[in-house]
């Protein structure tokens, strides 16, 4: 099959999936928004890649205005329509959808529709519930009326979609609610490039230059947004001065957390940009322990991809999410870390302390993450779940 895999965020994992596919036999262009802020996979062309594979970055006119909703609204528009002239080119069979905000998403699907190719929606998340947080609070007056539109918009094209991959069984009710059917749906997890993220020594080269020497490291990785609160990582700062708190993150959010730990003067938390994807195992290898952060009202609609990453690298997770969220019930059945809900992380500052101690409870929390990611996060049996779609829609 020609085979459109378009990963608006550009995150590692689903590039992985596009090799895969490839692999298979089949032609696949893996398209990404190049503009978009957050941490990039492995997005450029390998000597080992096969020869049906492509790597296609969208880019907009200008840069990408995050933290503005009108101009991020067009722009968003604007990478929709240059992934409809990417499908008017490439003609694919199939097209998989990852990631895409809802306004890129409509173009997108509706240049599907035009040029016949099906349409797989791989819900990663359940953007209008996002939207029905944030945006009311910050249009006071025409918020309400930008979240029901919205929610319209999101749950008409699940039900437009020739196949939805939803991450989570979570998603299943709530989809069905909206109308979406059960036989429309597959689930299949997320997971992390293990093959991608080789191990190395704590006290590596990269490690010795760019992280510091005395105390434990606590990492955090990854997006700092909205619904992300970095108070906890300030907590943990304050309350654990011999110890060093890592923030490789990048934006408005990072920022005012770095200006807050230096109005209280916390010398032990440091905010850094975005490692690239060369560096990230030597970075993660680097750490003891991780952390996950996502606000409670998120609920069960945002799975962090990051704790993926964190089981993968083998490290105790300290998360503070949900406790009916997926990555919180991954990490404790597994044994993985700590999970605290509460609005005060008490347990999570209880934990770090008993983590900080515990060299060999940090070894064994962190070998029961990297051994279930071993046996979960197989990318031959992913790619044989993704085929079996595939086929089906493609006999």
């Amino acid at each position: 099959m020609k085979i459109l895999v378009s990963d608006y965020s550009g995150h590692p994992f689903q590039v992985q999936l596009s090799r895969s596919l490839a692999r298979r036999g089949h032609t696949v262009r893996h398209a990404f928004s190049a503009g978009f802020q957050t941490p990039k996979g492995n997005l450029t062309r390998q000597a080992s890649d096969p020869d049906g594979f492509d790597i296609v970055p969208i880019r907009g006119k200008k840069p990408f205005a995050k933290s503005t909703f009108f101009a991020r609204r067009q722009q968003e528009i604007e990478i929709g329509h240059a992934l409809a002239a990417l499908v008017a080119d490439f003609r694919p069979d199939v097209i998989i959808s990852s990631n895409a905000p809802l306004d890129t998403q409509r173009v997108f699907q509706k240049a599907a529709q035009q040029y016949n190719a099906k349409f797989i929606f791989w819900l990663q998340d359940i953007y209008s519930e996002a939207i029905s947080r944030v945006v009311p609070r910050k249009l006071p007056i025409v918020g309400y009326a930008v979240a029901a539109w919205y929610r319209h918009l999101e749950f008409a094209m699940l039900r437009a979609s020739d196949k939805i991959v939803a991450i989570t069984e979570d998603f299943v009710p709530i989809l069905s609610a909206k109308g979406v059917s059960e036989d429309q749906t597959v689930v299949v997890e997320n997971w992390a490039p293990t093959d991608e993220l080789p191990l190395f020594p704590r006290e590596n080269d990269w490690a010795a230059a760019n992280m510091p020497a005395e105390g434990i490291r606590i990492v955090y990785s990854g997006t700092l947004g909205y619904k992300h609160n970095p108070a906890l990582l300030l907590k943990m700062a304050r309350a654990n001065p011999q110890a060093h708190v890592m923030i490789f993150s990048e934006g408005p959010v990072a920022d005012q957390a770095a200006a807050d730990a230096k109005a209280q003067a916390l010398g032990n938390f440091h905010v850094r940009p975005w490692v690239p994807f060369a560096d990230l195992p030597k970075m993660l290898s680097a750490a003891d322990v991780f952390v996950a952060v996502i606000e409670a009202e998120a609920g069960v609609y945002s799975v962090p991809s990051k704790i993926l990453t964190y089981l993968a690298v083998g490290r105790p997770i300290l998360a503070s999410v949900p406790s009916d969220n997926l990555a919180a019930r991954l990490i404790t059945k597994h044994e993985a870390g700590f999970v605290d809900s509460s609005a005060d992380n008490a347990g999570l500052l209880t934990a770090l302390t008993d983590l900080a101690a515990d060299p060999a409870l940090r070894t064994q929390m962190g070998d029961n993450g990297r051994n279930y990611a071993a046996k979960a996060f197989d990318i031959e049996a992913i790619t044989d779940r993704f085929i079996a779609v595939l086929q089906e829609l493609n006999p």
